[in-house]
């Protein structure tokens, strides 16, 4: 744990964090609890009260310094990453380049943090807004993203002027340890950026939902556990923000071109193995050009390497854990049970080496129904639910049918039809013949029971900043 400046290497007891792609012991970490995490508050809350007295040109150079440290050590943070998470190194790389998109863009944003003069309708009075960090900070972060979260929460609080206490994913937490090296090394002051990490995170979440000196809290996860942690912080009235859980439909019109749309579709539902809230779950294929969809996406998905992350020329790798292997399983087998086809895949990858891992066979199911659970679940995991349908009228509201609203994909050659989807569709993040929406400068984050608030872009800058305003009489 990083606290106050200081590592606590040794802890009455540890945790161990595992490799998901071999099931062996990586290494043991301090399992903290609320008593580290009222700490690391601590800490934040002291240092808070210089940090937010510099200017944002003085907070850019020491993100400027991380983003720089974190490209030189690209190589060393992805390896980690793959090492605890299972994701393929190319795909660990890329997200160690995405992460460092955001102390870049933000330690720049932070500079244009303006306010603003407002005309009274008193000739003697005058109306001055200015915006402030909002404080302390406790952060919440995944382990799906476990470096590219961490950023895209630090890099505007900290470019904001407050202050951060971060608790990593319990299995994740060797990619957290390895950033903040990185901002001990930028020059960040002692306590400005702390880290617990612990195995139950329950007493950490209970202590920055209750503690005073905690302004705000940003948590990204699953939505049961946004909602209850919502819940607490609201109840002690502190600002929130949640990125939650999705169910992204992909559309395919009749007027797209199938063999396109097949080719987006493998890269992002296959990325990080499925383990993706924008993760696309339900894929809507026009009835008259399923066929050459299928055909083109099965041939790819079926040509998958699944293994160790580390291993030159894989290109899937392992769930997190067990449970996840036994969701996707069961979601299969309803499926089929009830009438889906599988074209490829559809079982768990036990063969040689794969047997000590948690993996599970890349796979497509065509003639899913609203019956099935995997029409209505989040899937998080390498399946692939292909719902036929015969109208493009009838898709919007088939689209809209779930309680998430987080992202969505529509493959169309008709602007009129993609502006009507696009404008239609009850989802925060919507890409039209794009399969990656997402980028530093963008706004990130759902509608419905996929979140609150957004992060990235000027928005996600204003999730750290209170509103004040002055009324001058002159």
């Amino acid at each position: 744990m990083y606290i106050n400046g200081n590592w606590a290497t040794a802890a009455d007891t540890e945790f161990e964090i595992f490799n998901p792609a071999t099931g062996a012991v990586i290494q043991s970490l301090p399992d903290g609890g609320a008593e580290a995490a009222r700490a690391a508050i601590d800490a934040a809350a002291s240092a808070f009260k210089t940090w937010r007295a510099t200017t944002p040109y003085q907070r850019a150079e020491f993100l400027m310094r991380a983003h720089a440290l974190m490209l030189e050590r690209q190589e060393e943070l992805a390896k980690v990453m793959t090492a605890e998470q299972g994701k393929p190194l190319r795909a660990a790389m890329t997200e160690v380049k995405y992460a460092s998109d955001f102390l870049q863009w933000f330690a720049e944003e932070g500079k244009r943090v303006y306010g603003e003069i407002i005309p009274s309708a008193r000739a003697d009075q005058r109306f001055y807004v200015l915006h402030q960090p909002v404080g302390v900070v406790a952060a919440i972060t995944p382990w799906n993203y476990p470096i590219s979260m961490i950023t895209r929460k630090l890099g505007p609080a900290l470019a904001a002027g407050c202050t951060v206490v971060l608790k990593p994913a319990e299995a994740t937490p060797l990619t957290a340890v390895e950033t903040f090296k990185i901002f001990e090394d930028a020059g960040f002051p002692p306590g400005v950026v702390n880290l617990v990490t612990g195995a139950d995170p329950k007493p950490i979440g209970e202590e920055f939902t209750t503690n005073p000196k905690v302004a705000k809290l940003t948590f990204t996860g699953s939505t049961a556990v946004g909602k209850m942690l919502a819940g607490k912080a609201a109840a002690n009235m502190k600002r929130v923000s949640c990125e939650l859980g999705g169910h992204a439909p992909f559309i395919v019109l009749k007027d797209a071109d199938p063999v396109h749309a097949a080719k987006g579709l493998q890269l992002v539902k296959f990325l990080n193995t499925g383990q993706a809230c924008i993760s696309p779950n339900r894929i809507f294929v026009h009835r008259e050009v399923l066929e050459s969809f299928l055909e083109t996406f099965a041939d790819r998905v079926g040509g998958m390497k699944a293994g160790n992350g580390m291993e030159q020329g894989v290109t899937i790798g392992p769930l997190v854990n067990e449970a996840a292997v036994a969701k996707v399983e069961n979601q299969v087998k309803d499926a089929v049970a009830k009438g889906a086809e599988v074209l490829c895949g559809g079982q768990r990858l036990i063969e040689g080496d794969l047997g000590q891992g948690h993996f599970f066979a890349p796979t497509v199911l065509n003639n899913v129904t609203p019956d099935m659970l995997i029409y209505r679940e989040e899937t998080f995991g390498p399946v692939a639910a292909v719902v036929p349908f015969d109208d493009d009228d009838d898709v919007l509201a088939m689209a809209n049918d779930t309680h998430y609203g987080l992202a969505a994909y529509v493959y169309s050659q008709n602007l009129t039809q993609a502006m009507r989807l696009f404008e239609g569709l009850e989802f925060g993040i919507i890409g039209i013949n794009d399969i990656n929406p997402a980028s530093a400068a963008a706004p990130f984050g759902g509608q419905k029971d996929s979140g609150l608030g957004r992060e990235g872009s000027r928005e996600g800058l204003q999730e750290y900043l209170e509103t004040k305003v002055g009324g001058f009489s002159i």
